[in-house]
């Protein structure tokens, strides 16, 4: 074990997290699900998420056999929709080709949907105790400074490197604790801003702290100016009070989530408007932001007898309340929300009714 994983070990016993849900008990199922929810996620963020996963889906078994609706359902507001896609889609392969345990076979995670080289490494580490290099955010962060690594951050030869040395510091030995360990101290020590060198135990040989770069690394990718969408979403109403929804396709904007009906400026909703029941209204315009692109959202409220869509299976009209048990994206959830709010608090005070019960 050399002196980089040592400390890294050292940190881990001393300061890191060992209380987190996926850790107790630490089982394959949870270690993977709690990966792909980490991805691009914040821990805190995601605690309170994965525990209602746990409870809604308990096993590999039951997330394969739950609906997409449910699972969407679970994960809505959590973001990055694909994943949920590829967690189901993988549960599904699982007891297909593994008789309902993940595999610990590397080729095998790889080969499953949503599931990466890093991925992959944190499940064999994590679940199964084989040593395996991870390369998320924060390991990435650490790697790059203590060894000055001055490529831009996502080109090939950079990533390429990184990997390297990740495999060159993973040890032999208490990989599980090291694999959590790195991921800590990338997040509460060597952290993209206000790093704490002065806490650090790879200061000494830290080769950005060394060369005093350590707020230029790593390195960004190059900026571009994000594109800026625009749509209309439509909070159609019938005569009863029902709202009319829709499954968007599943490839695009929020895959496979129901939604109020989104349609671009330049088509409009004038078509609707002549046939309303009631009067038309534009609420606040406000702008949801992407990975890749902001949206303009200029949600408009009007009452309509039908819909042209209102026949389809993907599409449906039901009461405010209802809209919970779906699966939605958190822009029209709160939206929802906000026009329709004495529905919405009716519904948490029946919820909290029923627990109450419970």
């Amino acid at each position: 074990m050399d002196d980089f994983a040592k400390a890294i070990i050292d940190y881990h016993h001393e300061h890191g997290r060992k209380q987190l849900s996926w850790q107790q008990p630490r089982t394959p199922y949870r270690v993977w699900v709690s990966e792909v929810m980490l991805q691009q996620t914040q821990v805190l963020r995601v605690i309170d998420y994965f525990e209602r996963f746990m409870d809604r889906f308990p096993s590999i078994a039951t997330l394969a056999e739950a609906t997409n609706d449910e699972v969407m359902a679970a994960w809505s507001g959590l973001g990055y929709y694909a994943r949920a896609r590829n967690l189901h889609a993988a549960a599904k392969l699982i007891v297909l080709r593994h008789n309902g345990e993940v595999p610990e076979d590397f080729a095998q995670l790889l080969a499953l949907p949503g599931i990466g080289r890093s991925t992959a490494g944190a499940i064999r580490s994590s679940a199964f105790g084989v040593p395996t290099p991870i390369l998320d955010g924060n390991v990435k962060r650490v790697l790059s400074r203590v060894h000055a690594v001055r490529g831009r951050s996502g080109e090939s030869a950079t990533e390429k490197e990184l990997w390297r040395l990740a495999q060159l510091h993973t040890p032999t030995e208490e990989i599980e604790t090291y694999t959590q360990g790195i991921m800590d101290f990338g997040a509460n020590l060597c952290r993209k801003v206000h790093p704490l060198c002065e806490q650090c135990s790879l200061v000494s040989s830290c080769q950005a702290f060394a060369q005093g770069i350590v707020d230029e690394i790593p390195v960004p990718r190059k900026r571009t100016r994000q594109p800026l969408r625009r749509t209309y979403m439509l909070l159609m109403t019938d005569r009863a009070g029902r709202l009319f929804v829709e499954r968007r396709p599943q490839s695009g904007l929020w895959g496979g989530l129901w939604s109020v009906p989104m349609r671009s400026l330049e088509e409009g909703y004038e078509d609707l408007a002549d046939s309303q029941a009631g009067e038309v209204s534009q609420l606040p315009t406000f702008t949801h932001q992407f990975t890749h692109f902001a949206l303009e959202i200029h949600p408009v409220r009007l009452t309509i007898d039908r819909f042209a869509r209102d026949q389809e299976d993907a599409a449906r009209w039901v009461v405010p309340e209802e809209c919970d048990a779906l699966g939605m994206p958190a822009p029209t959830k709160r939206l929802i929300e906000q026009a329709f709010p004495t529905t919405h608090q009716n519904a948490q005070s029946n919820q909290a009714d029923d627990a109450a019960r419970a």
